[in-house]
């Protein structure tokens, strides 16, 4: 299989095309990765500490050229492809700190002299599989935790991001199959998940239930981000012009690709009206355009499948009779584009308020009240992030108890993610264990009870 990427905002530039290596070869990179885990873990603490320093610094270095590759070869806008650049060398930095962190705890005895201790080591290879989004900060916040405990790395990243992957695994310039990035597809995925001793997923619902599937047959741990249905509430006591701006950001930003993007806005009781105006104004203002340009929110989509997807699901829409309030078209101009579009009276059997289609398109929903709301929100296999628009402490913190998302924010977009923080959504958003912050430092390793007693005198 040859991987081949091209430029989704110019489809005839192609960014690169490389060999995949076939289930044999990804099974031959983890065996490597097998062999050189014991040394990687046994340089300590100081020589993984000051690697991941190090990888800091070459991607903080490197910042100018990621970034244009980044706006090349997945449509990120520049100004969001700086950020997570800035963003992957932050995630480095914090890693950078856990190889000192404790690693377990002294406790003592039942009964008599002796000294228990709590150990947690690493699992061995890490397997990690990744999404074409955030081409630098999810690999970088899946391998620094990994890395930091002790693990080796093996990263298969999506075929759409492959010289994103490539490029940075040459600038944090690890030692030889510390680090392994594996170009491919299905083949080289399901190989990976058959032989690493830790697996780490990012993507789609049904790639990930595959994956889930064959890390449990096998024992090994296993976590998943499968994405999200996200909503957005806004009370009447809301700012209804900063909640418009929030929520043209989370629909818009990145032309809707992320995980966290809010796709259902629910306007309770009077908030409605004023908002359907003041949001139909705020995405019109945000056309979808180059990404290269400074200005630019939402570029394109990934794929002319995801931009067919997209307009069909925006056609059917509107043929059973949704009202499109902005957007809704292709605007004249080369590339995977779509203007951000929000659509009202969307029946609600439609898959739009069902599935994730993963681009700048939402549905305005009207909320008699907030219970009404929260049913809303909740009524979602995908709950991974859901904002809160209100000017009540009190009404923010009871509306946060009743919402099934695993993540909530409150008078901000959606989309925001704090890397230092557990990354994770319910129901089938996710599985297994969080990601980032402690949470990632305890997923990649495993808890060992030590028991040391004395000798004692045997005569």
């Amino acid at each position: 299989m040859t991987v081949i990427s091209y430029n989704p905002a110019d489809p005839a530039d192609l960014v690169v095309e490389v060999r995949a290596p076939g289930a044999f070869g990804t099974a031959a990179a983890v065996e490597r990765a097998r062999a050189a885990q014991p040394g990687w873990l046994a340089a300590g603490a100081a020589a993984r500490s000051a690697a991941l320093g190090r990888a800091a610094d070459a991607v903080e270095a490197h910042a100018d050229e990621l970034a244009a590759l980044t706006v090349r070869e997945v449509g990120k806008p520049i100004a969001e492809a700086r950020g997570e650049v800035a963003r992957t060398a932050a995630i480095l930095r914090y890693y950078a700190q856990a190889p000192y962190a404790p690693t377990g705890a002294v406790h003592e005895p039942a009964a008599g002299p002796g000294l228990l201790l709590t150990r947690r080591r690493p699992h061995g290879v890490a397997g990690l599989i990744t999404p074409w989004n955030f081409p630098l900060a999810i690999p970088v916040w899946k391998a620094a935790p990994a890395l930091a405990t002790g693990n080796t790395v093996v990263l298969k990243p999506a075929p759409e991001a492959t010289a994103c992957a490539l490029r940075l695994a040459e600038l944090l310039d690890l030692p030889a199959d510390v680090l392994t990035v594996l170009p491919g597809g299905a083949e080289e995925g399901g190989a990976l998940v058959s032989a690493a001793d830790v697996v780490s997923f990012t993507g789609s619902t049904a790639t990930g239930a595959a994956v889930i599937a064959a890390a449990t047959a096998r024992g090994i741990p296993v976590q998943a981000e499968m994405g999200g249905l996200n909503a957005a509430l806004v009370l009447p006591d809301a700012d209804i012009e900063q909640a418009a701006a929030h929520l043209a950001a989370a629909i818009a930003g990145y032309a809707g690709q992320k995980c966290t993007a809010t796709s259902k806005v629910i306007a309770v009781g009077e908030a409605y009206q004023p908002l359907r105006e003041a949001l139909a104004k705020a995405l019109s203002a945000l056309s979808a355009a180059d990404p290269a340009l400074p200005g630019t929110a939402c570029g394109p989509v990934i794929s002319q499948a995801a931009l067919d997807r997209l307009a069909g699901a925006v056609g059917s829409a509107r043929a059973a009779g949704a009202t499109v309030l902005a957007g809704g078209e292709r605007p004249d101009r080369e590339g995977w584009f779509i203007e951000p579009t929000l659509l009202a009276e969307v029946p609600p059997e439609h898959p739009l308020l069902a599935e994730e289609f993963f681009g700048p398109v939402a549905v305005l929903l009207a909320a008699a009240d907030l219970d009404e709301a929260i049913a809303l929100a909740n009524s979602t296999r995908h709950t991974l992030a859901t904002s809160v628009h209100t000017r009540s402490l009190d009404t923010a913190l009871a509306v946060a108890d009743r919402l099934d998302a695993g993540m909530i924010r409150v008078n901000a977009p959606s989309s925001g993610v704090d890397f230092h923080l557990p990354f994770g959504g319910a129901k089938a958003a996710s599985y297994g264990a969080r990601e980032q912050g402690q949470a990632a430092l305890d997923f990649y390793t495993a808890g060992r009870t030590v028991s040391l007693l004395p000798a004692g005198d045997l005569r």
